[in-house]
């Protein structure tokens, strides 16, 4: 699905706002996310889904801003959580606590004891110690926790090394091999009640085998387990279906879908799929302005407003992000070779090298595109730059749904020691 279109006045638009107009609003560099592309690609999962009855739990690490949430919420949307404050903003949104999942392997015992209060619908649990730290921590309370294992199916998910999580060499998951003795572990604790298994094997995964066989793994297991009289109600499939940044064949959900019903589907187990950058990354652009055009020796630099500590992708994992003008470049111009860079000082703080790109002058807004994903979640104060706005854009509205922090606000939160007031 396709929203941000240059408008008939030649200016990039959301829905029908223009970029620009927000620029003057809230000044560059910012985030806009398109309310339009979030409930198209979550209904696109729905109805691809829905034959399996399975429950969509958006993944909060893609994208943790309150406004993207209570949009999905508001579609059904459940929630997989990796932190206690993942868990605080699902549940500020509005997602229901009995469709939030909670994965990772670090989850501290305060943060167990909130999922526990909320009574939350499972928590994957990723180690024996994890599993005896949660057993010691519900018994304390007096509860029970719905548990599933997260196995480490040791399948190559064919992404890059730093998004693969399903390898022997990650920290994730339990292996494979430890699952029954595990299982049966988790039926002798006290506090604990083991309902299934949960897999997840890494991010932007662009093909579907690595799921295919990673799925007929779990579904292997479901059977071993079942035959040795465990009760496996569910079976968490985790999330990793990609998205096209740069002309990347992408399965459609209907792919996936139908993969999903022909390994594990005849199992009758509920099952539960965790989308993040599938659902947000189309759905949001990073738009700054140009400071500078540097001509070097041998390069020609774009200096913009935004930085690494803004969208660090590209420094990160060498992530590539189209670059378009937010006005409507003259066809007649031929485009020029750019580094797209930031102020940072860092010569990592990079986002494109020798890009081809309409002729750029200082003053001019830039669009990052499918950068609503792993974007600002992942944005820092580096530098001492501010955190970045947020917009959210409905048809002709738009909303500011996170505001740039004052200067004053950002000091208050340091406190002088009293050794050092004057």
């Amino acid at each position: 699905m396709t929203v941000f279109v240059y408008g008939a006045d030649g200016v990039l638009r959301a829905d029908e706002v223009d970029l620009a107009t927000i620029a003057q609003a809230v000044d560059t560099p910012f985030y806009c996310y398109a309310s339009t592309v979030l409930t198209a690609r979550f209904r696109a999962f729905a109805a691809a889904v829905r034959p399996l009855n399975a429950l969509i739990c958006y993944a909060l690490k893609a994208n943790g801003n309150l406004a993207v949430i209570r949009t999905l919420a508001r579609e059904g949307a459940g929630a997989d959580v990796v932190s206690g404050g993942e868990l605080e903003r699902a549940l500020a949104a509005g997602i229901p606590p009995s469709r939030i999942v909670f994965s990772g392997v670090g989850k501290s015992p305060a943060e167990l004891r909130l999922a526990l209060r909320h009574n939350i619908l499972q928590i994957n649990v990723e180690s024996v110690p994890e599993l005896h730290g949660l057993s010691a921590v519900a018994a304390d309370m007096g509860t029970t926790a719905a548990v599933a294992l997260r196995v480490n199916p040791d399948v190559d998910a064919q992404t890059h090394k730093k998004i693969a999580t399903g390898r022997r060499e990650n920290k994730f998951g339990i292996d494979f091999v430890d699952i029954p003795e595990t299982y049966a572990l988790a039926s002798r604790l006290p506090g604990v009640r083991p309902v299934g298994l949960a897999v997840h094997i890494g991010s932007q995964i662009t093909h579907l085998s690595p799921f295919r066989q990673a799925f007929v793994a779990m579904a292997d297991l479901v059977c071993a387990l079942r035959s040795t009289g465990h009760a496996v109600e569910r079976l968490d499939l985790g999330g990793g279906l990609g998205v096209s940044y740069r002309d990347e064949g992408v399965p459609a959900p209907e792919a996936y879908a139908r993969c999903v019903a022909e390994t594990v589907g005849g199992l009758g187990c509920h099952l539960a799929i965790e989308p993040g950058r599938a659902m947000v990354a189309e759905a949001g652009v990073l738009v700054a302005r140009v400071l500078y055009v540097k001509a070097g020796i041998d390069r020609r630099f774009a200096i913009v407003d935004a930085a690494m500590n803004d969208l660090l992708r590209p420094s990160l994992y060498d992530a590539y992000h189209p670059i378009l003008p937010v006005r409507q470049p003259d066809p007649v111009k031929a485009p020029e070779p750019y580094d797209v860079v930031g102020p940072v000082c860092e010569s990592g703080d990079t986002f494109a090298v020798d890009r081809l790109l309409p002729p750029l002058r200082s003053g001019d807004l830039v669009a990052f595109l499918a950068a609503g994903a792993y974007g600002a979640v992942m944005a820092s104060e580096y530098n001492a730059r501010p955190l970045v706005p947020e917009v959210m854009v409905r048809g002709r509205e738009f909303a500011t749904v996170r505001r740039r922090p004052t200067l004053a606000e950002r000091l208050a939160q340091e406190p002088m020691p009293a050794w050092l007031r004057d």
